[in-house]
């Protein structure tokens, strides 16, 4: 990955990188209730400022993503044992249409936007999440289950509750977390319904630079900050 196009600017008590569009950098999630990261997907940056980072996941990327130990993917083990068999990762492609996702610091979510073949807008997609921690290589989260669709029309429901429910179960957040992530998703929701950033933005109207190569997975993919921040 390349961090040629970064933008250093000094804060008080040290710097921070800004990313430059076009930049490649690594958008992460760590395991839930464990040590090491499990889903890696290179992405090209679209706006990096103190308002929002936006990255582009192109069609073919190749990511890595858990599964079974025994390969089986983890939406083919049943939900009860979903969370408590031993698991893998495994490197793999992004395959279909591409994902602009958007993220505000600080917030405990971030947007995704979908589209259909021919750039037909589908849906945008509130990921709740642990907010993202920014470091030299990109940007780190845990996945927090409970998501959000948002369609064309301003409606909106939710998603994987079930998921959630039993990732509670299966021990993998306390009662405490558990009661953020619904915090969160309520405060997500009131966006949605306010119609704030970055529904209202336009961004289902934006488009990729076509100059722009897939990014490549590297082999140290999976490596440990030397610095992270907020």
């Amino acid at each position: 990955m390349t961090d040629g196009g970064a933008v250093r600017e000094a804060e008080t008590g040290g710097s921070t990188a800004r990313w430059a569009p076009g930049s490649q950098i690594l958008w992460r999630y760590r395991e839930n209730a464990g040590p090491g990261f499990h889903i890696c997907r290179p992405v090209t940056v679209v706006q990096d400022d103190g308002e929002l980072l936006a990255v582009w996941m192109a069609p073919g990327t190749e990511c890595v993503k858990p599964v079974l130990a025994d390969g089986t993917p983890v939406h083919g083990e049943p939900l009860e044992s979903r969370y408590t068999k031993p698991r893998t990762v495994q490197r793999d492609h992004w395959f279909g249409t591409g994902v602009l996702k958007l993220a505000r610091p600080g917030d405990p979510w971030s947007v995704w936007l979908f589209w259909e073949p021919g750039w037909r807008f589908k849906n945008w997609y509130v990921n709740l999440e642990a907010p993202l921690a920014r470091w030299e290589g990109g940007v780190d989260s845990e996945d927090h289950f409970l998501d959000i669709s948002v369609h064309p029309d301003r409606s909106w429901h939710w998603l994987d509750e079930d998921e959630f429910a039993q990732a509670q179960r299966a021990g993998l957040m306390d009662a405490q977390l558990a009661g953020r992530v619904r915090e969160a998703g309520r405060d997500a929701v009131e966006v949605i319904r306010a119609w704030g950033p970055p529904f209202r933005d336009g961004w289902q109207r934006w488009r990729p630079d076509p100059a722009w190569p897939v990014p490549a997975l590297p082999d140290d993919w999976d490596r440990t900050p030397a610095h992270v921040s907020s």
